[in-house]
């Protein structure tokens, strides 16, 4: 939910964009100038084994049960067969706990369940029910900060004298002066009587204090008690400020030590509960900053990096080098994770502009993103509504809009906590369900696709040269099995000429996303529009 980080995101998305290009593609003639010699790729590198596509929900928009307009927890069990014939396995819960603002990540009570959102009870039901279907449940974990309603700030702030004083970040204790501005000149200070505390987010969300032991024991007690009641796992929310270099935006490595130190520590104290835990970490930052918290800490990290290109590929309509420079961050975070490491690609999340709006409304568009994300290594991870087209761009409210399960939003499951503002014609589940052309159906078939084929959800990724620029071709491997996916990213039919030198190593079509995809010759393949062809 970092905002802070989203103006950096935009210009490196920006700049893709812009590096990527709107050049017109060309007709579906055969290209004439021939394709580099492949080479068959070299051995995987070590990763940890993906458990499947997963699922985020923003419960206050997902599904109302109880006729009051607002998402809740029973909506969510509603809605599990839905979600199991999407093929999902795992979803992926916003936060849940009692908090200050609509979107939970100020949390009041880190033990307890939303009002607005159910039970305890209806928690666990959910949580039975998800597990009977084959679906994991992880929440969305808010460490570095609460709201300033919560108890414990409420005690902190009542005198330098208090217990719960030092659990927060005080700018007297730290010797630091309270006009000194955050990594982005923004106000980070914060008065409450006579003294100032650290709030980097917002001042309604003030810091907890990580050099206190007794914090750190609290919040491995957290991770604790969500695990005993059958939780798989954790998102971990601004994983790289749990410590912060007030003076710099760049990670220092000092700083990231400290923090990845940390996790490695809360690591340890769920291995304790269950040590199969999955953990994935927001580090909104470059491979580099990212590698060390994939040693001993987390398990996945969101790849932001490869999402920017994926978008930027499927938007420009144009080849680019997303598969090298994937293989080369692949290669580093095995090395850094000692070949345990599952990668989280993804397309947008609940900070970022809706995909199909970076897609310019184009469904075309929209089906060749979700091919290029299901047919990646690791976990990809899907925003509620994206399997639609949902659209929405910034500001936060827009972009985590009711979800559109009637085509006139007034069916009993529909919420009505927000307008949606962005509703369009034939994006909803009841319209999208029965049509075999949908974008909802295109996103069961390449699920079930990847669901069936372990060399879609495991091994390694190498670029498969093709000429053109409106088509993009690698290959899925592990030892000496091998699966070539070739992705048509434009409006227009395409024949490609598979030949690279040598004998063929691709000469089947295993799959295709569209009608009309064949092989001519052997060697030529013919794709339809926004197609995506797999090939043995």
């Amino acid at each position: 939910m970092r905002t802070r980080a989203l103006a950096a995101t935009s210009v490196l998305s920006a700049l893709v964009a812009a590096a990527l290009g709107y050049a017109a593609i060309r007709s579906a003639d055969v290209a004439r100038e021939a394709a580099p010699v492949w080479t068959p790729p070299a051995e995987t590198v070590p990763m940890g084994e993906s458990v499947g596509v997963f699922y985020e929900i923003f419960v206050r928009s997902f599904r109302d049960s109880d006729g009051d307009g607002i998402g809740d927890l029973n909506g969510v069990t509603a809605s599990l067969d839905y979600l199991a014939d999407l093929g999902v396995r795992g979803i992926w819960l916003m936060p849940i706990q009692p908090a200050a603002s609509y979107h939970g990540y100020d949390v009041t009570d880190y033990y307890g369940i939303h009002p607005d959102y159910g039970t305890m009870e209806d928690f666990r039901r959910l949580v039975a029910e998800a597990h009977r279907r084959g679906i994991r449940v992880i929440l969305d974990l808010v460490l570095n900060h609460t709201s300033d309603k919560h108890p414990w700030f409420r005690e902190a702030a009542e005198g330098s004298d208090n217990p719960r004083r030092d659990w927060y970040v005080w700018a007297e204790d730290q010797g630091i002066e309270p006009t000194e501005p955050g990594p982005w000149g923004q106000k980070v200070w914060h008065r409450i009587g006579g003294s100032f505390y650290l709030g980097v987010f917002w001042e309604k969300m003030p810091d907890l204090n990580p050099d206190n032991p007794e914090v750190r024991a609290e919040w491995i007690r957290i991770g604790q008690f969500w695990l005993k009641l059958g939780v798989d796992g954790f998102r971990l929310d601004a994983a790289k400020h749990i410590y912060e270099n007030f003076r710099s935006s760049v990670g220092d490595r000092l700083t990231t030590e400290k923090n990845t130190a940390w996790w490695r520590e809360f690591r340890r104290g769920l291995d304790e509960v269950n040590p199969n835990a999955y953990l994935v970490g927001e580090v909104w930052d470059s491979p580099a900053v990212i590698g060390p918290y994939l040693n001993g800490a987390f398990d996945s990290a969101f790849n932001f990096e490869l999402a920017n290109r994926l978008v930027g590929t499927a938007r420009a309509e144009r080849a680019s080098t997303v598969v090298e420079s994937l293989s080369k961050v692949l290669a580093y975070y095995s090395s850094q994770s000692g070949g345990r490491f599952v990668d989280a690609p993804f397309l947008t999340n609940h900070d970022q502009n809706r995909v199909m709006s970076e897609l310019g409304g184009r469904v075309g568009r929209a089906k060749i993103a979700a091919s290029l994300l299901l047919t990646m290594p690791g976990n990809p991870f899907l925003y509620y509504g994206e399997e639609l087209g949902m659209r929405g761009t910034k500001p936060d409210e827009r972009i985590r809009e009711p979800m559109p399960w009637s085509e006139d939003g007034r069916s009993d499951g529909d919420t009505r906590w927000e307008p949606a503002l962005n509703r369009t014609p034939g994006v909803s589940v009841e319209k999208q369900r029965n049509d075999p052309d949908s974008l909802l159906n295109h996103y069961r078939k390449m699920i079930a696709l990847r669901n069936r084929e372990p060399l879609l959800q495991n091994g390694g990724i190498a670029r498969f040269p093709l000429a053109g620029d409106g088509v993009l071709g690698y290959v899925r491997f592990r030892g000496d099995d091998r699966l070539l996916v070739v992705h048509n990213l434009t409006g227009l039919p395409q024949r490609v000429d598979l030949w690279t030198g040598g004998r063929l190593p691709f000469r089947k079509i295993a799959f295709a996303s569209e009608k009309g995809a064949r092989l001519s010759r052997g060697r030529e393949l013919e794709l339809p529009p926004y197609a995506t062809v797999l090939m043995r």
